[in-house]
Parts: C-alpha cells; sequence; structure tokens
C-alpha cells in the first residue's frame, strides 16, 4: 500500500512539473527521464515480490516435505509398536486359551480318575458283598448239615 501511494504520489509531482516546466527547459529531460525508470522499479519490485512469494511457498513446502519426513520414521515407529502390542496381546490371549484348555484337559483328567476310582470301590465292594454272601451261605449250609448230624443223631 505505501509503495503504491508513493509511486502515485512521484507520478502526481511529474505531472505537475511537466506542466509547470516548458519542454525545452534542461530540467524538464531530467525529470522526464527518472519517470521511466519508475515502471521498471515497480516492475522490479513485483518481480522481487513474487521471487519473495516463491521463496516462501518453496520453504513452507520444504518444512511441509521435512516434516512429513521426519514424521513418518516416527509414524513408522508409532505403527512397529502398535504391531508389537498387538502380537504380544494376541500371545497373551493364546497363552490363555492354552492355559484354560490344560486347565480343562486337568479336570477331565480329575473326572476320569474319580471315575476309575469310584469303580474300583464299587468293585471292591460288590467283591465284599459276594464274599460276605458266600460267607453266609457256607454258614448257612454248615449250619444245615449240622442241624442234620444233630436230627440224625437224635434219630440214633
Amino acid at each position: 500500500m505505501l509503495n503504491r501511494s508513493l509511486m502515485l504520489k512521484l507520478w502526481l509531482l511529474a505531472i505537475v512539473f511537466a506542466k509547470a516546466l516548458p519542454m525545452n527547459s534542461p530540467a524538464y529531460g531530467q525529470i522526464i527521464q527518472p519517470i521511466p525508470q519508475q515502471p521498471e522499479s515497480f516492475q522490479e519490485r513485483m518481480r522481487q515480490q513474487q521471487e519473495e512469494q516463491t521463496q516462501q511457498t518453496q520453504e513452507k513446502l520444504k518444512e511441509t516435505w521435512l516434516r512429513l519426513n521426519l514424521q513418518q520414521p516416527q509414524l513408522q515407529q508409532q505403527q512397529k509398536i502398535q504391531q508389537q502390542e498387538f502380537t504380544r496381546q494376541r500371545q497373551e490371549l493364546i497363552r490363555q486359551q492354552q492355559f484354560r484348555l490344560q486347565q480343562q484337559e486337568t479336570r477331565l483328567q480329575q473326572q476320569e480318575f474319580t471315575r476309575q476310582q469310584q469303580l474300583r470301590i464299587q468293585d471292591q465292594q460288590l467283591r465284599q458283598d459276594q464274599q460276605i454272601r458266600q460267607q453266609q451261605e457256607l454258614r448257612l449250609q454248615e449250619q444245615r448239615r449240622q442241624q442234620q448230624f444233630r436230627q440224625q443223631k437224635d434219630n440214633l
């Protein structure tokens, strides 16, 4: 804004001097010559401004590129850490499942052992019952035999 107003004032001043001075005056030529340089200066300033903007844009792009390239390893590291955590959690889950399976297998083995023990106990009880019955049967037979023997003896 300041440059434009300055340029406008210079142009107005040049116009005022051009009207005030006669054309054949040596000062007229001096005033007129700097005026064509003004647009070149303006163009030069515009070119410099564009170069500065281009340079700023390039610097911003470079900063963005550097930031992305610096962040990329961080992102990769973060992704690697997340992958490791996922793997650790998965392995922990597998370990827990294996532990549950082992517990279940142990329970099944205990149940089978208990069942086998119960079968042995039942078998043992059956044998004992059979022995008791056999003993009772033998006693009864012995008692009958003795009773028969007594009867025979009494009958004689």
